[in-house]
């Protein structure tokens, strides 16, 4: 089996590693990183869980080869806010206990944060479309999306 250079910056830090043709995106973060946070659920991309932002769009790690992320960007659920200060999103699924079993979240918060990254005053429409791909068998969705909207408001109100 072919094995391959890659480098890539994950939550802000550099890495450089030897990879396997066939090694997926979310096995390097998951096993070589150890980042945690980032699931396996379905390995079919159905349910999101294993998604991740790279270089500013969200992606299921599952469905992606380690060599495709070669100097990419990427960002886990590990990079976003401190326990100390978390990111509005955080903050807000909280509130709203929005987080019931926990096993979407770490995707679900992403999801939110990719979408208010790029749109920071978006409809219940846009916070729909934007989490679709995140499934959660807990919720219902209702409070997740309350959620993404008082973040949204936050952030704004912290931009003027």
């Amino acid at each position: 089996m072919a094995r391959h250079l890659v480098k890539l910056n994950v939550n802000g830090k550099d890495h450089a590693l030897v990879v396997e043709s066939t090694e997926r995106l979310l096995d390097v973060l998951r096993d070589r990183l150890n980042l945690k946070g980032v699931k396996e659920g379905c390995g079919t991309g159905d349910c999101g869980t294993c998604a991740v932002i790279m270089d500013g769009r969200l992606v299921n790690s599952c469905l992606m080869l380690a060599v495709q992320a070669r100097d990419k960007r990427i960002l886990t659920i590990e990079g976003v806010g401190t326990r100390e200060r978390l990111h509005p999103v955080q903050k807000a699924l909280m509130k709203y206990n929005a987080a019931q079993c926990g096993f979407c979240i770490p995707a679900m918060v992403l999801a939110g944060k990719n979408l208010l990254d790029h749109n920071p005053a978006p409809s219940r429409d846009d916070i729909k479309q934007a989490i679709s791909g995140v499934l959660c068998r807990c919720t219902g969705y209702y409070k997740l999306i309350e959620a993404i909207q008082e973040a949204a408001k936050e952030i704004r109100e912290v931009s003027v």
